[in-house]
């Protein structure tokens, strides 16, 4: 076939299976455009209101579905806006493949109307990328951008095609795009034997799951490890759903505002087994305080993160999955009753605790988990809420929370749910969002009502900046500079003048009415909540502090005293 570098780029998004995109039209890449037209009843387009929520849509259907999202931008100011996305999606290792189009190639590096060079921008923050120049290399680069995003640790990469490149044409030829499968051989059968020799010695292990477990679809071999291991079990944000948060085992999650019988355990283990986490410095407090009476065992696809930030006593290096299969067929049957009734203990004196009256973050949580019956996907953006969804929903399936992690990343998530519900049709998807958070991305609320993808938008509205408030209070002596956000924004017309419903709630039971009735409407639905602005995240570790030292609302009362 006789294809221009348009319909090229169309055809091997075809190969790959891709059937959804996200975007944002113009100059330099309206041959693509014009190719995906033609398409349109193989490739489903979704026209974003701004490039970066093209870019989270992206990222949030990856997530959702395991698959690659796919995100394109044109030249210039288009391209820079899938920045934040990229970098997002960069941080929690999302495969995603963002296609940019530039000036021609006569006109490249000479500081023509909407260029940039948008491959060096991004360098830092994809796995990697290509710029193309000769109409001949793009299948092959298009093909190879696809394999590198979703092997190994997965990552975004960027392919940026000169506009000259997609009018040119050349011959095509189709290509079967083989499945992208683990190799189990790469998993080592010595560092399998080290790990199983500490294992065996542990008195006192500790499971703590991280978001390699959820990329590389290893829930199923968690769960029987830790089985096998007879060991209590908490998690990273970025692991949530990887080992059921329904587990007598479970124990919450690990870090700043883990709970304390998981900060407590993970501080008097022997052996911290970690899977698929990197030691983020939210998940470790003090890093030369933490786990500092245990041996750590880290298993790992990415050989970068032994060692980087937490010094190790041994790792497994390889997928996942194919680790923990290995590691499951050597593992005897352990007991390790008297450590996990101490644990349990932990878990009796130390529950999660809010409020019994009002209206509050945690019982808004609360009542989505009851309501959807703990089968929906959520999204999240960045902050306080974010922290309460991590905390206060039990996530019993991988790829059910959707969050910005390593970026922090605030209006990440209406585009994240968008992406989602394009991914998963038949599923409820629920965006928690702050205020603030709003306020970056409310205009994709326009997307999801042009479409009638039925997201629900539930605000936690605290009029303020919540998690920096909160700082501002507990470290900074109530100094709130910059953080309080008084205007006359009602988010209830903004959401009807952009065509999706809305419905304010400002106690208990109007938000269990309004959301009931949102699960029924079929349509983009925004639920204005309204809490209190001293709400607080807990428990809480202090910055620099050891993660033994997590603290909560009681123990200042204490203080106090």
């Amino acid at each position: 076939m006789h294809l221009s570098g348009a319909e090229i780029v169309v055809e091997c998004l075809k190969e790959q299976g891709v059937d959804t995109v996200f975007g944002y039209p113009g100059g330099a890449i309206l041959n693509v455009y014009d190719a995906l037209y033609k398409h349109q009843d193989e490739i489903t387009h979704i026209l974003t209101s701004h490039e970066q929520g093209a870019a989270h849509a992206a990222d949030g259907y990856a997530r959702s579905t395991g698959k690659i999202g796919v995100c394109l931008a044109t030249s210039g100011p288009g391209a820079t806006n899938l920045v934040t996305g990229i970098a997002t999606a960069y941080m929690d290792s999302i495969p995603m493949v963002a296609i940019t189009c530039n000036v021609t190639l006569p006109l490249l590096g000479k500081d023509s109307f909407q260029e940039v060079d948008i491959t060096g921008i991004t360098q830092p923050i994809t796995k990697h990328n290509y710029i193309v120049k000769d109409i001949k290399e793009l299948a092959t680069v298009i093909r190879k951008s696809f394999r590198i995003a979703k092997s190994g640790r997965p990552g975004p990469v960027l392919i940026d095609i000169t506009k000259d490149v997609t009018s040119n044409k050349t011959e095509y030829k189709p290509v079967k795009i083989d499945p992208i499968l683990p190799d189990p051989e790469a998993v080592s059968a010595e560092e399998l034997q080290v790990a199983l020799e500490m294992i065996k010695k542990a008195k006192r292990p500790y499971v703590f799951v991280g978001g390699g477990a959820v990329l590389a679809d290893a829930s199923e071999e968690v769960r029987s490890f830790v089985k096998l291991l007879d060991a209590p079990v908490c998690d990273s944000l970025m692991g949530k759903g990887a080992f059921p948060g329904t587990d007598e085992l479970y124990t919450g999650m690990l870090g700043m505002h883990g709970t304390k019988t998981s900060n407590f355990g993970v501080s008097e283990c022997d052996l911290l087994i970690v899977l698929g986490a990197r030691f983020s410095d939210r998940v470790t407090g003090n890093a030369k305080k933490f786990a500092h009476h245990a041996k750590i065992l880290q298993f790992d696809v990415d050989p970068a993160e032994m060692d980087k930030n937490i010094m190790i006593n041994a790792g497994v290096t390889g997928d996942l999955k194919e680790s923990l299969k290995k590691m499951n067929e050597i593992l005897s049957q352990q007991d390790h009753k008297e450590w996990i009734d101490r644990i349990m203990g932990y878990k009796s004196a130390y529950p999660m605790r809010y409020p019994q009256e009002g209206l509050t973050g945690p019982y808004i949580i609360e009542e989505i988990y009851r309501q959807t019956k703990g089968e929906a996907v959520i999204s999240t953006e960045v902050g306080q809420h974010q922290m309460w969804a991590a905390q206060y929903y039990k996530y019993t399936k991988p790829r059910t929370l959707l969050t910005s992690g390593g970026l922090g990343t605030m209006g990440y998530g209406l585009g994240a749910a968008i992406g989602a519900k394009c991914g998963n049709p038949d599923k409820v998807v629920v965006n928690i969002a702050g205020d603030g958070c709003l306020r970056m991305n409310m205009n994709e609320l326009a997307t999801a009502a042009r479409y009638q993808i039925p997201v629900i938008e539930v605000v936690i509205n605290n009029h303020v900046l919540g998690m920096v408030r909160q700082w501002q209070d507990l470290f900074y002596e109530k100094r709130y500079s910059q953080t309080v956000l008084n205007d006359a924004v009602d988010f209830v017309k903004m959401a009807e003048a952009m065509g999706a419903v809305g419905i304010r709630a400002e106690s208990r039971e109007s938000f269990a009415k309004a959301f009931a009735k949102a699960l029924t409407l079929g349509k983009p639905v925004l639920i204005d909540c309204q809490i209190d602005s001293d709400d607080k995240v807990w428990p809480m570790v202090s910055p620099g502090s050891s993660i033994s030292e997590a603290f909560d609302a009681s123990d200042l009362e204490e203080d106090e005293q």
